[in-house]
C-alpha cells in the first residue's frame, strides 16, 4: 500500500518530534521530510533513534525562507505539509514580540504559497487554545471569536486567519487544530511542567505566577499527536478542530501533583509577580473532532507520573538545554562536516 508523503515542519520541537515518532510507528509506509531551523528549542536529540530510519529525512531551514521552502517542496514532492514551526513561549513574546510575528505569520504565509504553486493535497496548520482568549464559563467552541491576549497568540490568531484566506481565496485545501496544554517527553524546559520538574530535580524553587489559579486544560502530547493524524485524514477542509484533553487544572494544583511525586515541600514554591495580560482560564470543547472518533486515550493521573518519570531518567538531555551547552552539543554530533 502506497504510504503519504509529509512534510513536517519545526519537527524537531517538542510536538513536532512526537508527531514524527508516532507516524512512523503507526504507518510503515508514510514517509516525512522534517524542516526545522533548529532554534534554542528544536533539538534533533528528540529524533536521534529515527534519524537513519529510511523514511526519514532532516533538512535544516527556515519556513520564512521563501526560495529555500518552495526547493524543498519542489524537489521533495509531498503530498500533505503540516506546520508545527513557530515560536510558542509567551513569556518570549512579551519580550521579544518581533520574531513570533516573522515566524509565526510570515512563516506561514510562505508555506501557504509553497502549498498553493505545488499543488499540496493537504495543509494542516497547528494552532492553540490562547487564539480564544481567558474564559470564564464554558468552553470555547471553533466558531467562536477569537480574543488573544499576548503576541505570541495574537500571531497565532493572525497565522489560521491567513490560512482559512486561502481556503477561501484560492481552494487550498487547509485544516486548523488547536489544541490545549500539552505535556509529555521531549518538552524544552521553560514550559511549566519541565520546568518544575527539572527545577526540582536540582533542588530548586519552582516560580509560580500570582496565587497560581490560572486553569488550563492538559493534553498528553500523544493524543494531541492522534487527533492531528485523524484531522490529517479525515478532516473537512477548510475547517477547524479543538483537541482539547478533558483536564482542567489550576497551575497551583499541577504543581503539588509533580512537588509529591518528588518527596518535595511547598516550601520549594516560589510565588513570583504575575506576567502582563495573563489570561486565567482556556478550556475546550472538543465535540467536533470527537464525532471523527477521537478520545483523549491516555489519564492525566498516569501520564503525568510517566512524564516525570522521563525527565528523571533522561537528566543529560534537558541539563544540557537549561547549562545552555546544546548548541555546542548539536555542533560537534550533528554539523561535523
Amino acid at each position: 500500500m502506497k504510504g503519504l508523503k509529509i512534510l513536517v515542519t519545526g519537527g524537531a520541537g517538542f510536538i513536532g518530534s512526537n508527531f514524527i515518532h508516532y507516524i512512523l510507528k503507526k504507518y510503515p509506509n508514510d514517509r516525512i521530510i522534517n524542516l526545522d531551523k533548529l532554534t534554542y528549542c528544536g533539538n534533533l536529540e528528540n529524533l536521534k533513534d529515527v534519524e537513519n530510519n529510511p523514511r526519514y529525512k532532516f533538512i535544516r531551514g527556515d519556513i520564512c525562507d521563501s526560495a529555500a521552502v518552495n526547493n524543498l517542496v519542489a524537489r521533495e514532492k509531498p503530498e500533505a505539509i503540516i506546520n508545527f514551526a513557530a515560536q510558542t513561549h509567551v513569556d518570549r513574546s512579551i519580550l521579544d514580540p518581533f520574531e513570533f510575528v516573522k515566524t509565526n505569520v510570515l512563516g506561514v504565509h510562505v508555506l501557504l504559497e509553497a502549498a498553493r504553486k505545488y499543488n499540496i493535497k493537504k495543509y494542516v496548520q497547528i494552532s492553540t487554545d490562547e487564539v480564544y482568549g481567558s474564559v470564564k464559563k464554558g468552553k470555547s467552541k471553533e466558531t467562536d471569536n477569537l480574543d488573544p491576549s499576548s503576541p505570541y497568540s495574537a500571531a497565532k490568531t493572525s497565522a489560521d486567519l491567513l490560512t482559512l484566506s486561502y481556503f477561501k481565496s484560492f481552494g487550498l485545501p487547509v485544516l486548523i487544530t488547536r489544541s490545549s496544554n500539552n505535556y509529555g517527553f521531549y518538552q524544552y524546559p521553560e514550559k511549566l511542567i519541565p520546568l518544575f520538574i527539572t527545577n526540582l530535580l536540582e533542588n530548586k524553587k519552582v516560580p509560580v505566577y500570582g496565587a497560581g489559579k490560572n486553569v488550563r486544560d492538559w493534553l498528553y502530547v500523544l493524543d494531541n499527536c492522534s487527533g492531528i493524524d485523524l484531522v490529517l485524514r479525515k478532516g473537512k477542509i477548510g475547517e477547524i478542530y479543538n483537541i482539547g484533553g478533558d483536564c482542567e487544572k489550576e497551575n497551583i494544583e499541577i504543581t503539588k501533583i509533580i512537588l509529591r511525586a518528588l518527596g518535595k515541600t511547598e516550601q520549594s514554591i516560589e510565588y513570583v509577580k504575575d506576567r502582563p495580560a495573563h489570561d486565567l482560564r482556556y478550556a475546550l470543547d472538543s465535540s467536533k473532532i470527537k464525532k471523527l472518533g477521537w478520545r483523549p486515550k491516555y489519564k492525566f493521573e498516569k501520564a503525568i507520573q510517566e512524564t516525570i518519570k522521563w525527565y528523571e531518567e533522561n537528566q543529560d538531555w534537558w541539563k544540557r538545554i537549561k547549562g545552555g551547552e546544546y548548541l555546542e552539543y548539536y555542533k560537534r554530533q550533528y554539523l561535523k562536516s
